[in-house]
């Protein structure tokens, strides 16, 4: 298989489980030099880093904190440092709070949401713009079920997605004359430990998909690393539905 992704130097928030641990290895499996984050599963992490080295592959892991805002510049620059250089950042760490406006009444969950889900995206695109050249990619991870559609209970975490897609088509307008390229993959049904297949709501998700199935994390590792190749360089702004035909 040619690497297309040969010489690039990549960082994944939120890599040592699920979506961002499927990314970190396809990516590294296109050539690509490995950084990630993790925040607590130190276990995990290494683990990733072994399964992409024994692939002959090269990875490192950051323990960064995405509440705090000097943890996510200091991550890339942590990277820059090692690496000497970023081309491909994505942006997949996130978390899902859940529960009615009328009748949450402790937000602090919601408010670590807003900083971990949208606010740590913006110090990243905005520090990884600064330091990334010609032919860079920004891709940041969105659930294509609440930004686009909601139900009861998850107003703010459908919140912090849709404003990360708007967010991100501003910035590929900022960041277009530089000839780095920023676009969201809208999700669907994944299963991850954040959302098990065999979950509460699952039989609803399937149902409401064209494949009556949830997806693999990595099928959306797949996509990621298409929009992270050049052959996606005239991809920019756009919302990536990898969501099994829910928004069909």
């Amino acid at each position: 298989m040619t690497q297309v992704l040969a010489g690039k130097i990549a960082l994944i928030t939120g890599g040592s489980r699920g979506i961002g641990a499927a990314t970190a290895l396809e990516l590294a499996a296109q050539g690509a030099t490995v950084a990630f984050s993790y925040s607590a599963s130190e276990d995990k992490a290494n683990e990733v880093v072994a399964k992409i080295e024994a692939a002959g592959g090269s990875a490192v892991a950051f323990k960064a904190d995405q509440t705090v805002e000097s943890d996510v510049v200091g991550l890339i620059a942590a990277v820059v440092e090692r690496f000497g250089k970023l081309d491909i950042l994505v942006n997949n760490a996130g978390v899902f709070e859940a529960g009615t406006i009328q009748d949450t009444l402790d937000t602090a969950r919601f408010e670590r949401q807003v900083a971990i889900n949208y606010q740590a995206v913006v110090v990243a695109i905005r520090e990884a713009s600064r330091v990334m050249g010609e032919g860079g990619r920004i891709i940041t991870l969105s659930s294509g079920l609440a930004a686009r559609s909601s139900w009861p209970g998850i107003a703010d975490y459908s919140a912090t997605k849709r404003a990360i897609e708007g967010y991100s088509k501003g910035a590929s307008r900022d960041l277009g004359p530089k000839g780095i390229t920023v676009n969201v993959i809208g999700t669907g049904s994944i299963d991850t430990d954040m959302n098990p297949s065999n979950g509460p709501l699952s039989e609803y998700q399937k149902a409401a998909t064209a494949l009556g199935r949830y997806g693999r994390p990595e099928e959306i590792a797949a996509a990621i690393a298409f929009i992270a190749s050049p052959a996606a360089s005239y991809i920019t702004g756009a919302i990536v539905p990898v969501d099994g035909g829910y928004s069909a």
